[in-house]
Parts: structure tokens; C-alpha cells; sequence
């Protein structure tokens, strides 16, 4: 959803939802400024839209009178009872995952929403500690100019238009999936009329959107199989690494506990990988809590990863 639009749906709630009567047409118009600047035609049909979106995310806008005797002049109001949920509440491993989604958002150009989100969690007296999931966030980041287009063509459904290894493709997209150090979409490729999986980092050009909203429905996708098809063929290679106590626990719950001299506060895993490059890349993310031991080829390639963020540091751990 644009951000404009999401802006006028946001104050459409707003407006209804604090109204302690039914709010006829004319006066939501003259409320919201979007709607004041559009002519009859262009407003009975935004004003719909924006209704059916409400509905559709689930928000009971109601139509009626103020009046019994005079049902004609109908209004919209949202009533408060059926549109506030019960009191939520999230055990660490919920606020772990908010936590470090809101991360993602914001690396994904999406800061605001995120900072909201945040916002309403601790205004209903949930206060995720940031300084917790510190150790979690280098894993899982957005880099990719497409995610977020991509994004909102999913959860708009609209169809998307970019070019991908030297080949134009029409695409449905359908859902994202983090694998590896890479984030994927999969979706309906309707240029050859089959499913397939893209990655996002190999998009080619800018994302374009070639459709309206709701212009297609997803398949159901089962995410423990779509992982499976980004697996390799092959076996993977295996490296040892010494991670630091209570750090990088993703890499560590990858792996199975080796044997091997590791500095102090430290303890050695063995963590399977298929691309060396991405893998290079995901164990510098974690900064100096990951040392490859080995294999030599593995930590020669974060050496120079590190190098070139550094400046050209000589420091090769």
C-alpha cells in the first residue's frame, strides 16, 4: 500500500473511530484532506475503496442514521467495543521476534511504521529491551533496493515488472523467505507461466508495479517447502567457527558443538554452507563475535570482507 494512501486510510479509522455518532459524507470530506481536493466522481470512488480496505483488514465501519425517523441521511462511524482487542500479551520469545522484524522494517526504508509499531507496544505497556536482540539484528538485514516495493506488492497483491538476468519478467508475487544471508520472493512468473523463486539481490533494474491493487490471489505457500527448493543439490561444506558465548546464536543453533582451541569466552561449532560468498558475508555481519577457523579459503574471504569495510586494516581476525 503507497504511503500516501495508507496515510489517508489511517486518518479515514481515525476520524470514524472517534466520532460518538455517525459522520455523513460531506463532513468526512471536509475532515480529511486528501478527500478535499478531489472532485464528486474521483471522491465517491476513493472514499469506497478506502471503506472496502478498512473492511478487508478487518475494521467494522458501520453505516446509518442519526436519525430513526429520517434514514436517508446515512453516515459511517466505527464503534470502539468492536474494533478494540482484548489486552495482548507476549512471552521474550514474541518480543524477540517483534523486536528484530522492527529492525528489518527499518532497514528496509520503512523506519516510521516501525517506530509506530514500537510506539504501541510500549503504550500498551509492552517495552521490548532494543539492547537484547543487539546480538540478533546483524543476522537478519534488508540491503536489497527491491524488498520493500516487493513488499507491498504482496501484501497489496499487485503485479510487478523488473528485469532479472537479462530477461524482462511479469510477476505475481506471493511471499518472502530469508535463506542463508539472502532474501527471496516467490511468486507467479506469468512471462513463462510458472511459479519461481527470485533473488532479490539479483534484480537488475527497479521494481515497477503493472497492475491494481488485488489484481491477483496467492497460492497458499507452505514456507518449510519453498526453503527446501532454495537448498542445494550437492552437500554443503562444512566450517568451524568459534563464536562467542551468548552471541550470533543463529549460527550457533546451525551448527553442532567441535572440538578445536578457541580464545577465552569462546566455543568452537561446525556450521554447514553452500555459497561461500554469502557465507563470508553473514559471519562478518556478526562483527567480532564469529572467527572462521576453518577452512583456510572461508577465512581468507572474511579477512578481505573486513579489510574493505575497515579501510584497509591489516587486522586479520
Amino acid at each position: 500500500m503507497a504511503p500516501r494512501k495508507s496515510e489517508r486510510i489511517m486518518n479515514l479509522a481515525i476520524c470514524l473511530l472517534m466520532a460518538r455518532r455517525y459522520v455523513s459524507k460531506a463532513e468526512i470530506r471536509s475532515i480529511i484532506a486528501d478527500y478535499r481536493d478531489m472532485n464528486d466522481a474521483t471522491f465517491e470512488r476513493t472514499f469506497g475503496r478506502d471503506k472496502d480496505e478498512l473492511r478487508r483488514l478487518g475494521v467494522p465501519v458501520l453505516m446509518g442514521s442519526n436519525d430513526e425517523y429520517f434514514t436517508e441521511d446515512v453516515g459511517y462511524r466505527i464503534p470502539r467495543k468492536d474494533f478494540e482487542l482484548p489486552p495482548i500479551e507476549f512471552d521474550a520469545a514474541e518480543l524477540a521476534v517483534l523486536g528484530l522484524a522492527s529492525q528489518v522494517w527499518d532497514e528496509a526504508t520503512q523506519a516510521d511504521q516501525a517506530k509506530s509499531a514500537l510506539a504501541k507496544l510500549r503504550a500498551a505497556g509492552v517495552d521490548p529491551d532494543p539492547g537484547r536482540l543487539a546480538s540478533l539484528a546483524p543476522r537478519i538485514g534488508v540491503k536489497e533496493a527491491a524488498f520493500a516495493p516487493i513488499w507491498q506488492a504482496i501484501t497489496a497483491r499487485i503485479p510487478v515488472s523488473f528485469a532479472y538476468r537479462g530477461k524482462r519478467r511479469e510477476y505475481q508475487p506471493w511471499a518472502l523467505t530469508y535463506r542463508r544471508g539472502a532474501w527471496y520472493t516467490y511468486g507467479m512468473d506469468t512471462s513463462v507461466g510458472e511459479p519461481r523463486i527470485y533473488r532479490l539481490i539479483r534484480i537488475e533494474s527497479e521494481v515497477v508495479f503493472a497492475g491494481e491493487p488485488d489484481s491477483f490471489t496467492p497460492e497458499p505457500v507452505d514456507t518449510r517447502t519453498l526453503i527446501a527448493q532454495l537448498e542445494p543439490a550437492g552437500p554443503d561444506s562444512q566450517a568451524v567457527l568459534a563464536i562467542r558465548l551468548g552471541r550470533a546464536g543463529t549460527l550457533a543453533r546451525g551448527g553442532t558443538p567441535a572440538q578445536a582451541a578457541v580464545p577465552p569466552g569462546f566455543a568452537a561449532y561446525a556450521v554447514e554452507y553452500s555459497s561461500a560468498g554469502d557465507f563470508a558475508a553473514e559471519v562478518c555481519s556478526f562483527g567480532p563475535d564469529v572467527i572462521v577457523l576453518e577452512p583456510p579459503e572461508l577465512r581468507a574471504q572474511v579477512v578481505s570482507h573486513l579489510r574493505r569495510f575497515a579501510g584497509g586494516a591489516d587486522d586479520d581476525k
